[in-house]
């Protein structure tokens, strides 16, 4: 997923000309804090809520302007994870993409970046979420996919964060089932720690169901 196809077709490229009011119109519009300032294709920078707070005159040109310019961006070859860390690092409402040769081709929302990621962790695809825990020394990839292929099972994505002391790797896994129990055990098996389970179904033991069973009887007598 690259930069190029993540870009919003409804956001405007601000003008020297146009005013700080039209500005924060604009952003109120959009419902973001930055806007791109472009000049025939140039890239100059862009400008933030508070720049135009700062300023006296709201009517004044943005060419008027003492502008703290910053000037984040990507290409449009880049992937979207690395549009997310620029965005995360400087805290960013959306992100200029160039192309190749530095011309402004659009901006990324912060709003269509959570969609389009969204979408690259299957995060909208029926299915139960497990976290295991492993040491980084016993972390294999081809193992955990094994273990989850001899249920019937797929993976949809995987996603890894290390412990405070970077001796652990928590394993976050979304599945193709919500009837985890026996991909919970065969973990369990390998010696893999369940940390968590997330839209798992229920399970019942045969031994509850009866102890249920004989508590209604005995109400109902």
């Amino acid at each position: 997923m690259l930069a190029k196809d993540l870009i919003s077709d409804v956001i405007p490229a601000l003008r020297t000309s146009d005013t700080g009011m039209q500005t924060l119109n604009w952003m109120e519009a959009f419902r973001v804090s930055h806007l791109p300032i472009v000049n025939n294709k140039v890239f100059l920078g862009l400008v933030s809520d508070s720049d135009i707070y700062d300023a006296k005159n709201t009517e004044e040109p943005l060419g008027n302007y003492r502008l703290s310019l910053i000037k984040p961006y990507v290409y449009g070859h880049q992937h979207i994870y690395d549009v997310i860390e620029i965005a995360s690092r400087l805290k960013l409402s959306l992100i200029p993409v160039l192309d190749s040769d530095g011309n402004y081709l659009g901006a990324i929302t912060s709003h269509n970046l959570l969609h389009h990621f969204s979408d690259l962790i299957a995060a909208h695809t029926p299915g139960g979420i497990l976290q295991i825990e492993v040491g980084v020394r016993d972390y294999s990839l081809s193992e955990i996919a094994r273990i989850v292929e001899d249920c019937d099972s797929k993976i949809l994505s995987l996603y890894l964060t290390q412990s405070p002391d970077g001796r652990q790797l928590y394993i976050t896994i979304k599945l193709n089932r919500t009837d985890m129990l026996p991909i919970v055990r065969s973990f369990e098996r390998y010696g893999y720690k369940i940390r968590a389970e997330y839209g798992a179904e229920l399970h019942i033991d045969e031994t509850a169901i009866r102890n249920y069973e004989s508590l209604m009887k005995y109400l109902n007598v």
